[in-house]
Protein backbone atom coordinates (compact mmCIF):
# COMPACT_ATOMS: atom_id res chain seq x y z
CA UNK A 1 0.00 0.00 0.00
CA UNK A 2 3.06 2.28 0.02
CA UNK A 3 3.39 4.87 -2.72
CA UNK A 4 6.97 3.88 -3.57
CA UNK A 5 7.53 6.86 -5.90
CA UNK A 6 6.58 9.21 -3.06
CA UNK A 7 8.80 7.18 -0.72
CA UNK A 8 11.78 7.52 -3.08
CA UNK A 9 11.11 11.24 -3.56
CA UNK A 10 10.91 11.78 0.19
CA UNK A 11 14.19 9.93 0.73
CA UNK A 12 15.92 11.81 -2.06
CA UNK A 13 14.47 15.04 -0.67
CA UNK A 14 16.52 14.57 2.51
CA UNK A 15 19.80 14.40 0.56
CA UNK A 16 20.60 18.12 0.47
CA UNK A 17 19.35 18.95 3.99
CA UNK A 18 21.51 16.17 5.47
CA UNK A 19 24.54 17.25 3.41
CA UNK A 20 23.99 20.83 4.54
CA UNK A 21 24.32 19.81 8.19
CA UNK A 22 27.86 18.58 7.43
CA UNK A 23 28.79 21.40 5.02
CA UNK A 24 27.68 24.06 7.48
CA UNK A 25 29.60 22.48 10.38
CA UNK A 26 26.48 21.62 12.40
CA UNK A 27 27.76 18.07 12.62
CA UNK A 28 31.07 16.32 11.96
CA UNK A 29 32.02 14.71 8.66
CA UNK A 30 30.30 11.39 7.90
CA UNK A 31 30.24 9.39 4.65
CA UNK A 32 27.22 9.62 2.40
CA UNK A 33 26.14 6.05 3.20
CA UNK A 34 25.57 7.14 6.80
CA UNK A 35 23.51 10.14 5.68
CA UNK A 36 21.50 7.87 3.38
CA UNK A 37 20.85 5.56 6.35
CA UNK A 38 19.68 8.44 8.51
CA UNK A 39 17.39 9.66 5.74
CA UNK A 40 16.02 6.16 5.23
CA UNK A 41 15.27 5.80 8.94
CA UNK A 42 13.27 9.04 8.82
CA UNK A 43 11.36 8.05 5.69
CA UNK A 44 10.58 4.57 7.01
CA UNK A 45 9.02 6.23 10.07
CA UNK A 46 7.21 8.83 7.93
CA UNK A 47 5.63 6.10 5.79
CA UNK A 48 4.96 3.86 8.83
CA UNK A 49 7.07 1.03 7.45
CA UNK A 50 8.16 -1.34 10.21
CA UNK A 51 9.43 -4.87 10.64
CA UNK A 52 12.58 -4.63 8.54
CA UNK A 53 15.66 -6.23 10.05
CA UNK A 54 19.10 -4.64 10.00
CA UNK A 55 20.22 -6.61 6.93
CA UNK A 56 17.17 -5.44 4.95
CA UNK A 57 17.73 -1.82 5.96
CA UNK A 58 21.42 -2.05 5.03
CA UNK A 59 20.42 -3.50 1.66
CA UNK A 60 18.04 -0.59 1.09
CA UNK A 61 20.82 1.91 1.89
CA UNK A 62 22.99 0.18 -0.68
CA UNK A 63 20.38 0.73 -3.40
CA UNK A 64 22.40 3.89 -4.14
CA UNK A 65 25.35 1.58 -4.96
CA UNK A 66 23.24 -0.16 -7.62
CA UNK A 67 21.98 2.77 -9.67
CA UNK A 68 21.88 2.26 -13.42
CA UNK A 69 23.83 4.71 -15.57
CA UNK A 70 22.12 6.82 -18.20
CA UNK A 71 21.96 4.76 -21.43
CA UNK A 72 24.58 6.87 -23.21
CA UNK A 73 26.95 7.29 -20.25
CA UNK A 74 29.32 4.34 -20.63
CA UNK A 75 29.91 4.84 -24.37
CA UNK A 76 30.43 8.57 -23.85
CA UNK A 77 32.87 8.03 -21.00
CA UNK A 78 34.81 5.42 -22.96
CA UNK A 79 35.13 7.86 -25.85
CA UNK A 80 36.34 10.66 -23.56
CA UNK A 81 38.76 8.34 -21.77
CA UNK A 82 40.75 7.87 -24.99
CA UNK A 83 42.04 11.44 -24.61
CA UNK A 84 41.35 12.54 -21.05
CA UNK A 85 41.72 11.43 -17.46
CA UNK A 86 38.30 10.51 -16.12
CA UNK A 87 37.67 10.84 -12.41
CA UNK A 88 34.51 11.03 -10.41
CA UNK A 89 33.90 14.06 -8.26
CA UNK A 90 30.93 12.65 -6.42
CA UNK A 91 29.42 13.29 -3.04
CA UNK A 92 29.15 9.52 -2.82
CA UNK A 93 31.64 7.73 -0.60
CA UNK A 94 34.40 5.75 -2.27
CA UNK A 95 32.75 2.33 -1.82
CA UNK A 96 29.45 3.60 -3.23
CA UNK A 97 31.21 5.01 -6.30
CA UNK A 98 33.34 1.90 -6.83
CA UNK A 99 30.29 -0.36 -6.54
CA UNK A 100 28.41 1.75 -9.10
CA UNK A 101 31.38 1.69 -11.46
CA UNK A 102 31.86 -2.08 -11.19
CA UNK A 103 28.17 -2.82 -11.72
CA UNK A 104 27.71 -0.41 -14.62
CA UNK A 105 31.12 -0.67 -16.29
CA UNK A 106 31.97 3.00 -15.72
CA UNK A 107 35.55 3.48 -16.94
CA UNK A 108 36.94 5.82 -14.27
CA UNK A 109 40.68 6.36 -14.01
CA UNK A 110 40.25 7.58 -10.44
CA UNK A 111 37.55 7.73 -7.79
CA UNK A 112 37.69 11.09 -6.08
CA UNK A 113 35.13 13.25 -4.39
CA UNK A 114 33.71 14.15 -1.04
CA UNK A 115 35.11 11.30 1.03
CA UNK A 116 38.62 11.84 -0.34
CA UNK A 117 38.40 15.61 0.22
CA UNK A 118 36.38 15.30 3.45
CA UNK A 119 34.15 18.01 1.98
CA UNK A 120 30.81 17.78 0.22
CA UNK A 121 30.16 19.70 -2.96
CA UNK A 122 29.74 22.61 -3.45
CA UNK A 123 32.53 23.22 -0.93
CA UNK A 124 35.60 24.55 -2.76
CA UNK A 125 37.73 21.86 -1.10
CA UNK A 126 35.85 19.12 -2.98
CA UNK A 127 36.87 20.57 -6.34
CA UNK A 128 40.34 21.79 -5.43
CA UNK A 129 41.33 18.50 -3.81
CA UNK A 130 40.46 16.63 -7.01
CA UNK A 131 42.56 19.00 -9.12
CA UNK A 132 45.47 18.76 -6.68
CA UNK A 133 45.38 14.95 -6.58
CA UNK A 134 45.38 14.82 -10.37
CA UNK A 135 48.28 17.29 -10.41
CA UNK A 136 46.34 19.69 -12.61
CA UNK A 137 45.53 23.36 -12.23
CA UNK A 138 41.75 23.88 -11.94
CA UNK A 139 41.68 25.50 -15.39
CA UNK A 140 42.80 22.18 -16.91
CA UNK A 141 39.91 20.32 -15.27
CA UNK A 142 36.37 20.10 -16.56
CA UNK A 143 33.38 19.30 -14.40
CA UNK A 144 30.73 17.49 -16.43
CA UNK A 145 27.40 17.25 -14.66
CA UNK A 146 23.63 17.15 -14.98
CA UNK A 147 23.31 19.34 -11.88
CA UNK A 148 23.64 23.02 -12.54
CA UNK A 149 24.72 23.87 -8.97
CA UNK A 150 27.75 21.55 -9.31
CA UNK A 151 28.82 23.44 -12.39
CA UNK A 152 28.40 26.87 -10.82
CA UNK A 153 30.53 25.81 -7.86
CA UNK A 154 33.18 24.17 -10.06
CA UNK A 155 33.40 27.23 -12.27
CA UNK A 156 33.85 29.33 -9.13
CA UNK A 157 37.03 27.33 -8.45
CA UNK A 158 38.36 27.83 -11.97
CA UNK A 159 37.15 24.59 -13.55
CA UNK A 160 35.78 24.44 -17.05
CA UNK A 161 32.24 23.12 -17.11
CA UNK A 162 29.94 21.07 -19.32
CA UNK A 163 26.22 20.71 -18.64
CA UNK A 164 24.55 17.46 -19.69
CA UNK A 165 20.78 17.86 -19.76
CA UNK A 166 18.85 14.89 -18.42
CA UNK A 167 15.12 15.39 -18.98
CA UNK A 168 14.07 12.80 -16.40
CA UNK A 169 16.69 13.59 -13.75
CA UNK A 170 13.97 14.57 -11.26
CA UNK A 171 11.28 12.20 -12.55
CA UNK A 172 9.14 12.00 -15.62
CA UNK A 173 6.90 14.93 -14.65
CA UNK A 174 9.57 17.62 -14.90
Amino acid sequence: TVDWAAFADAWRGLYQPLLSEVREGRRPWVPLDQLHREGLDRVLAQFAIAGLDEAEIADLVRVWHRLDPWPDAVAGLERLRRRYILATLSNGNVRLTVDMAKRAGLPWDAVLGAEVARAYKPSPDAYLTAARLLDLPPGRCMMVAAHYADLVAARGQGFRTCYVWRRDEWGTGE
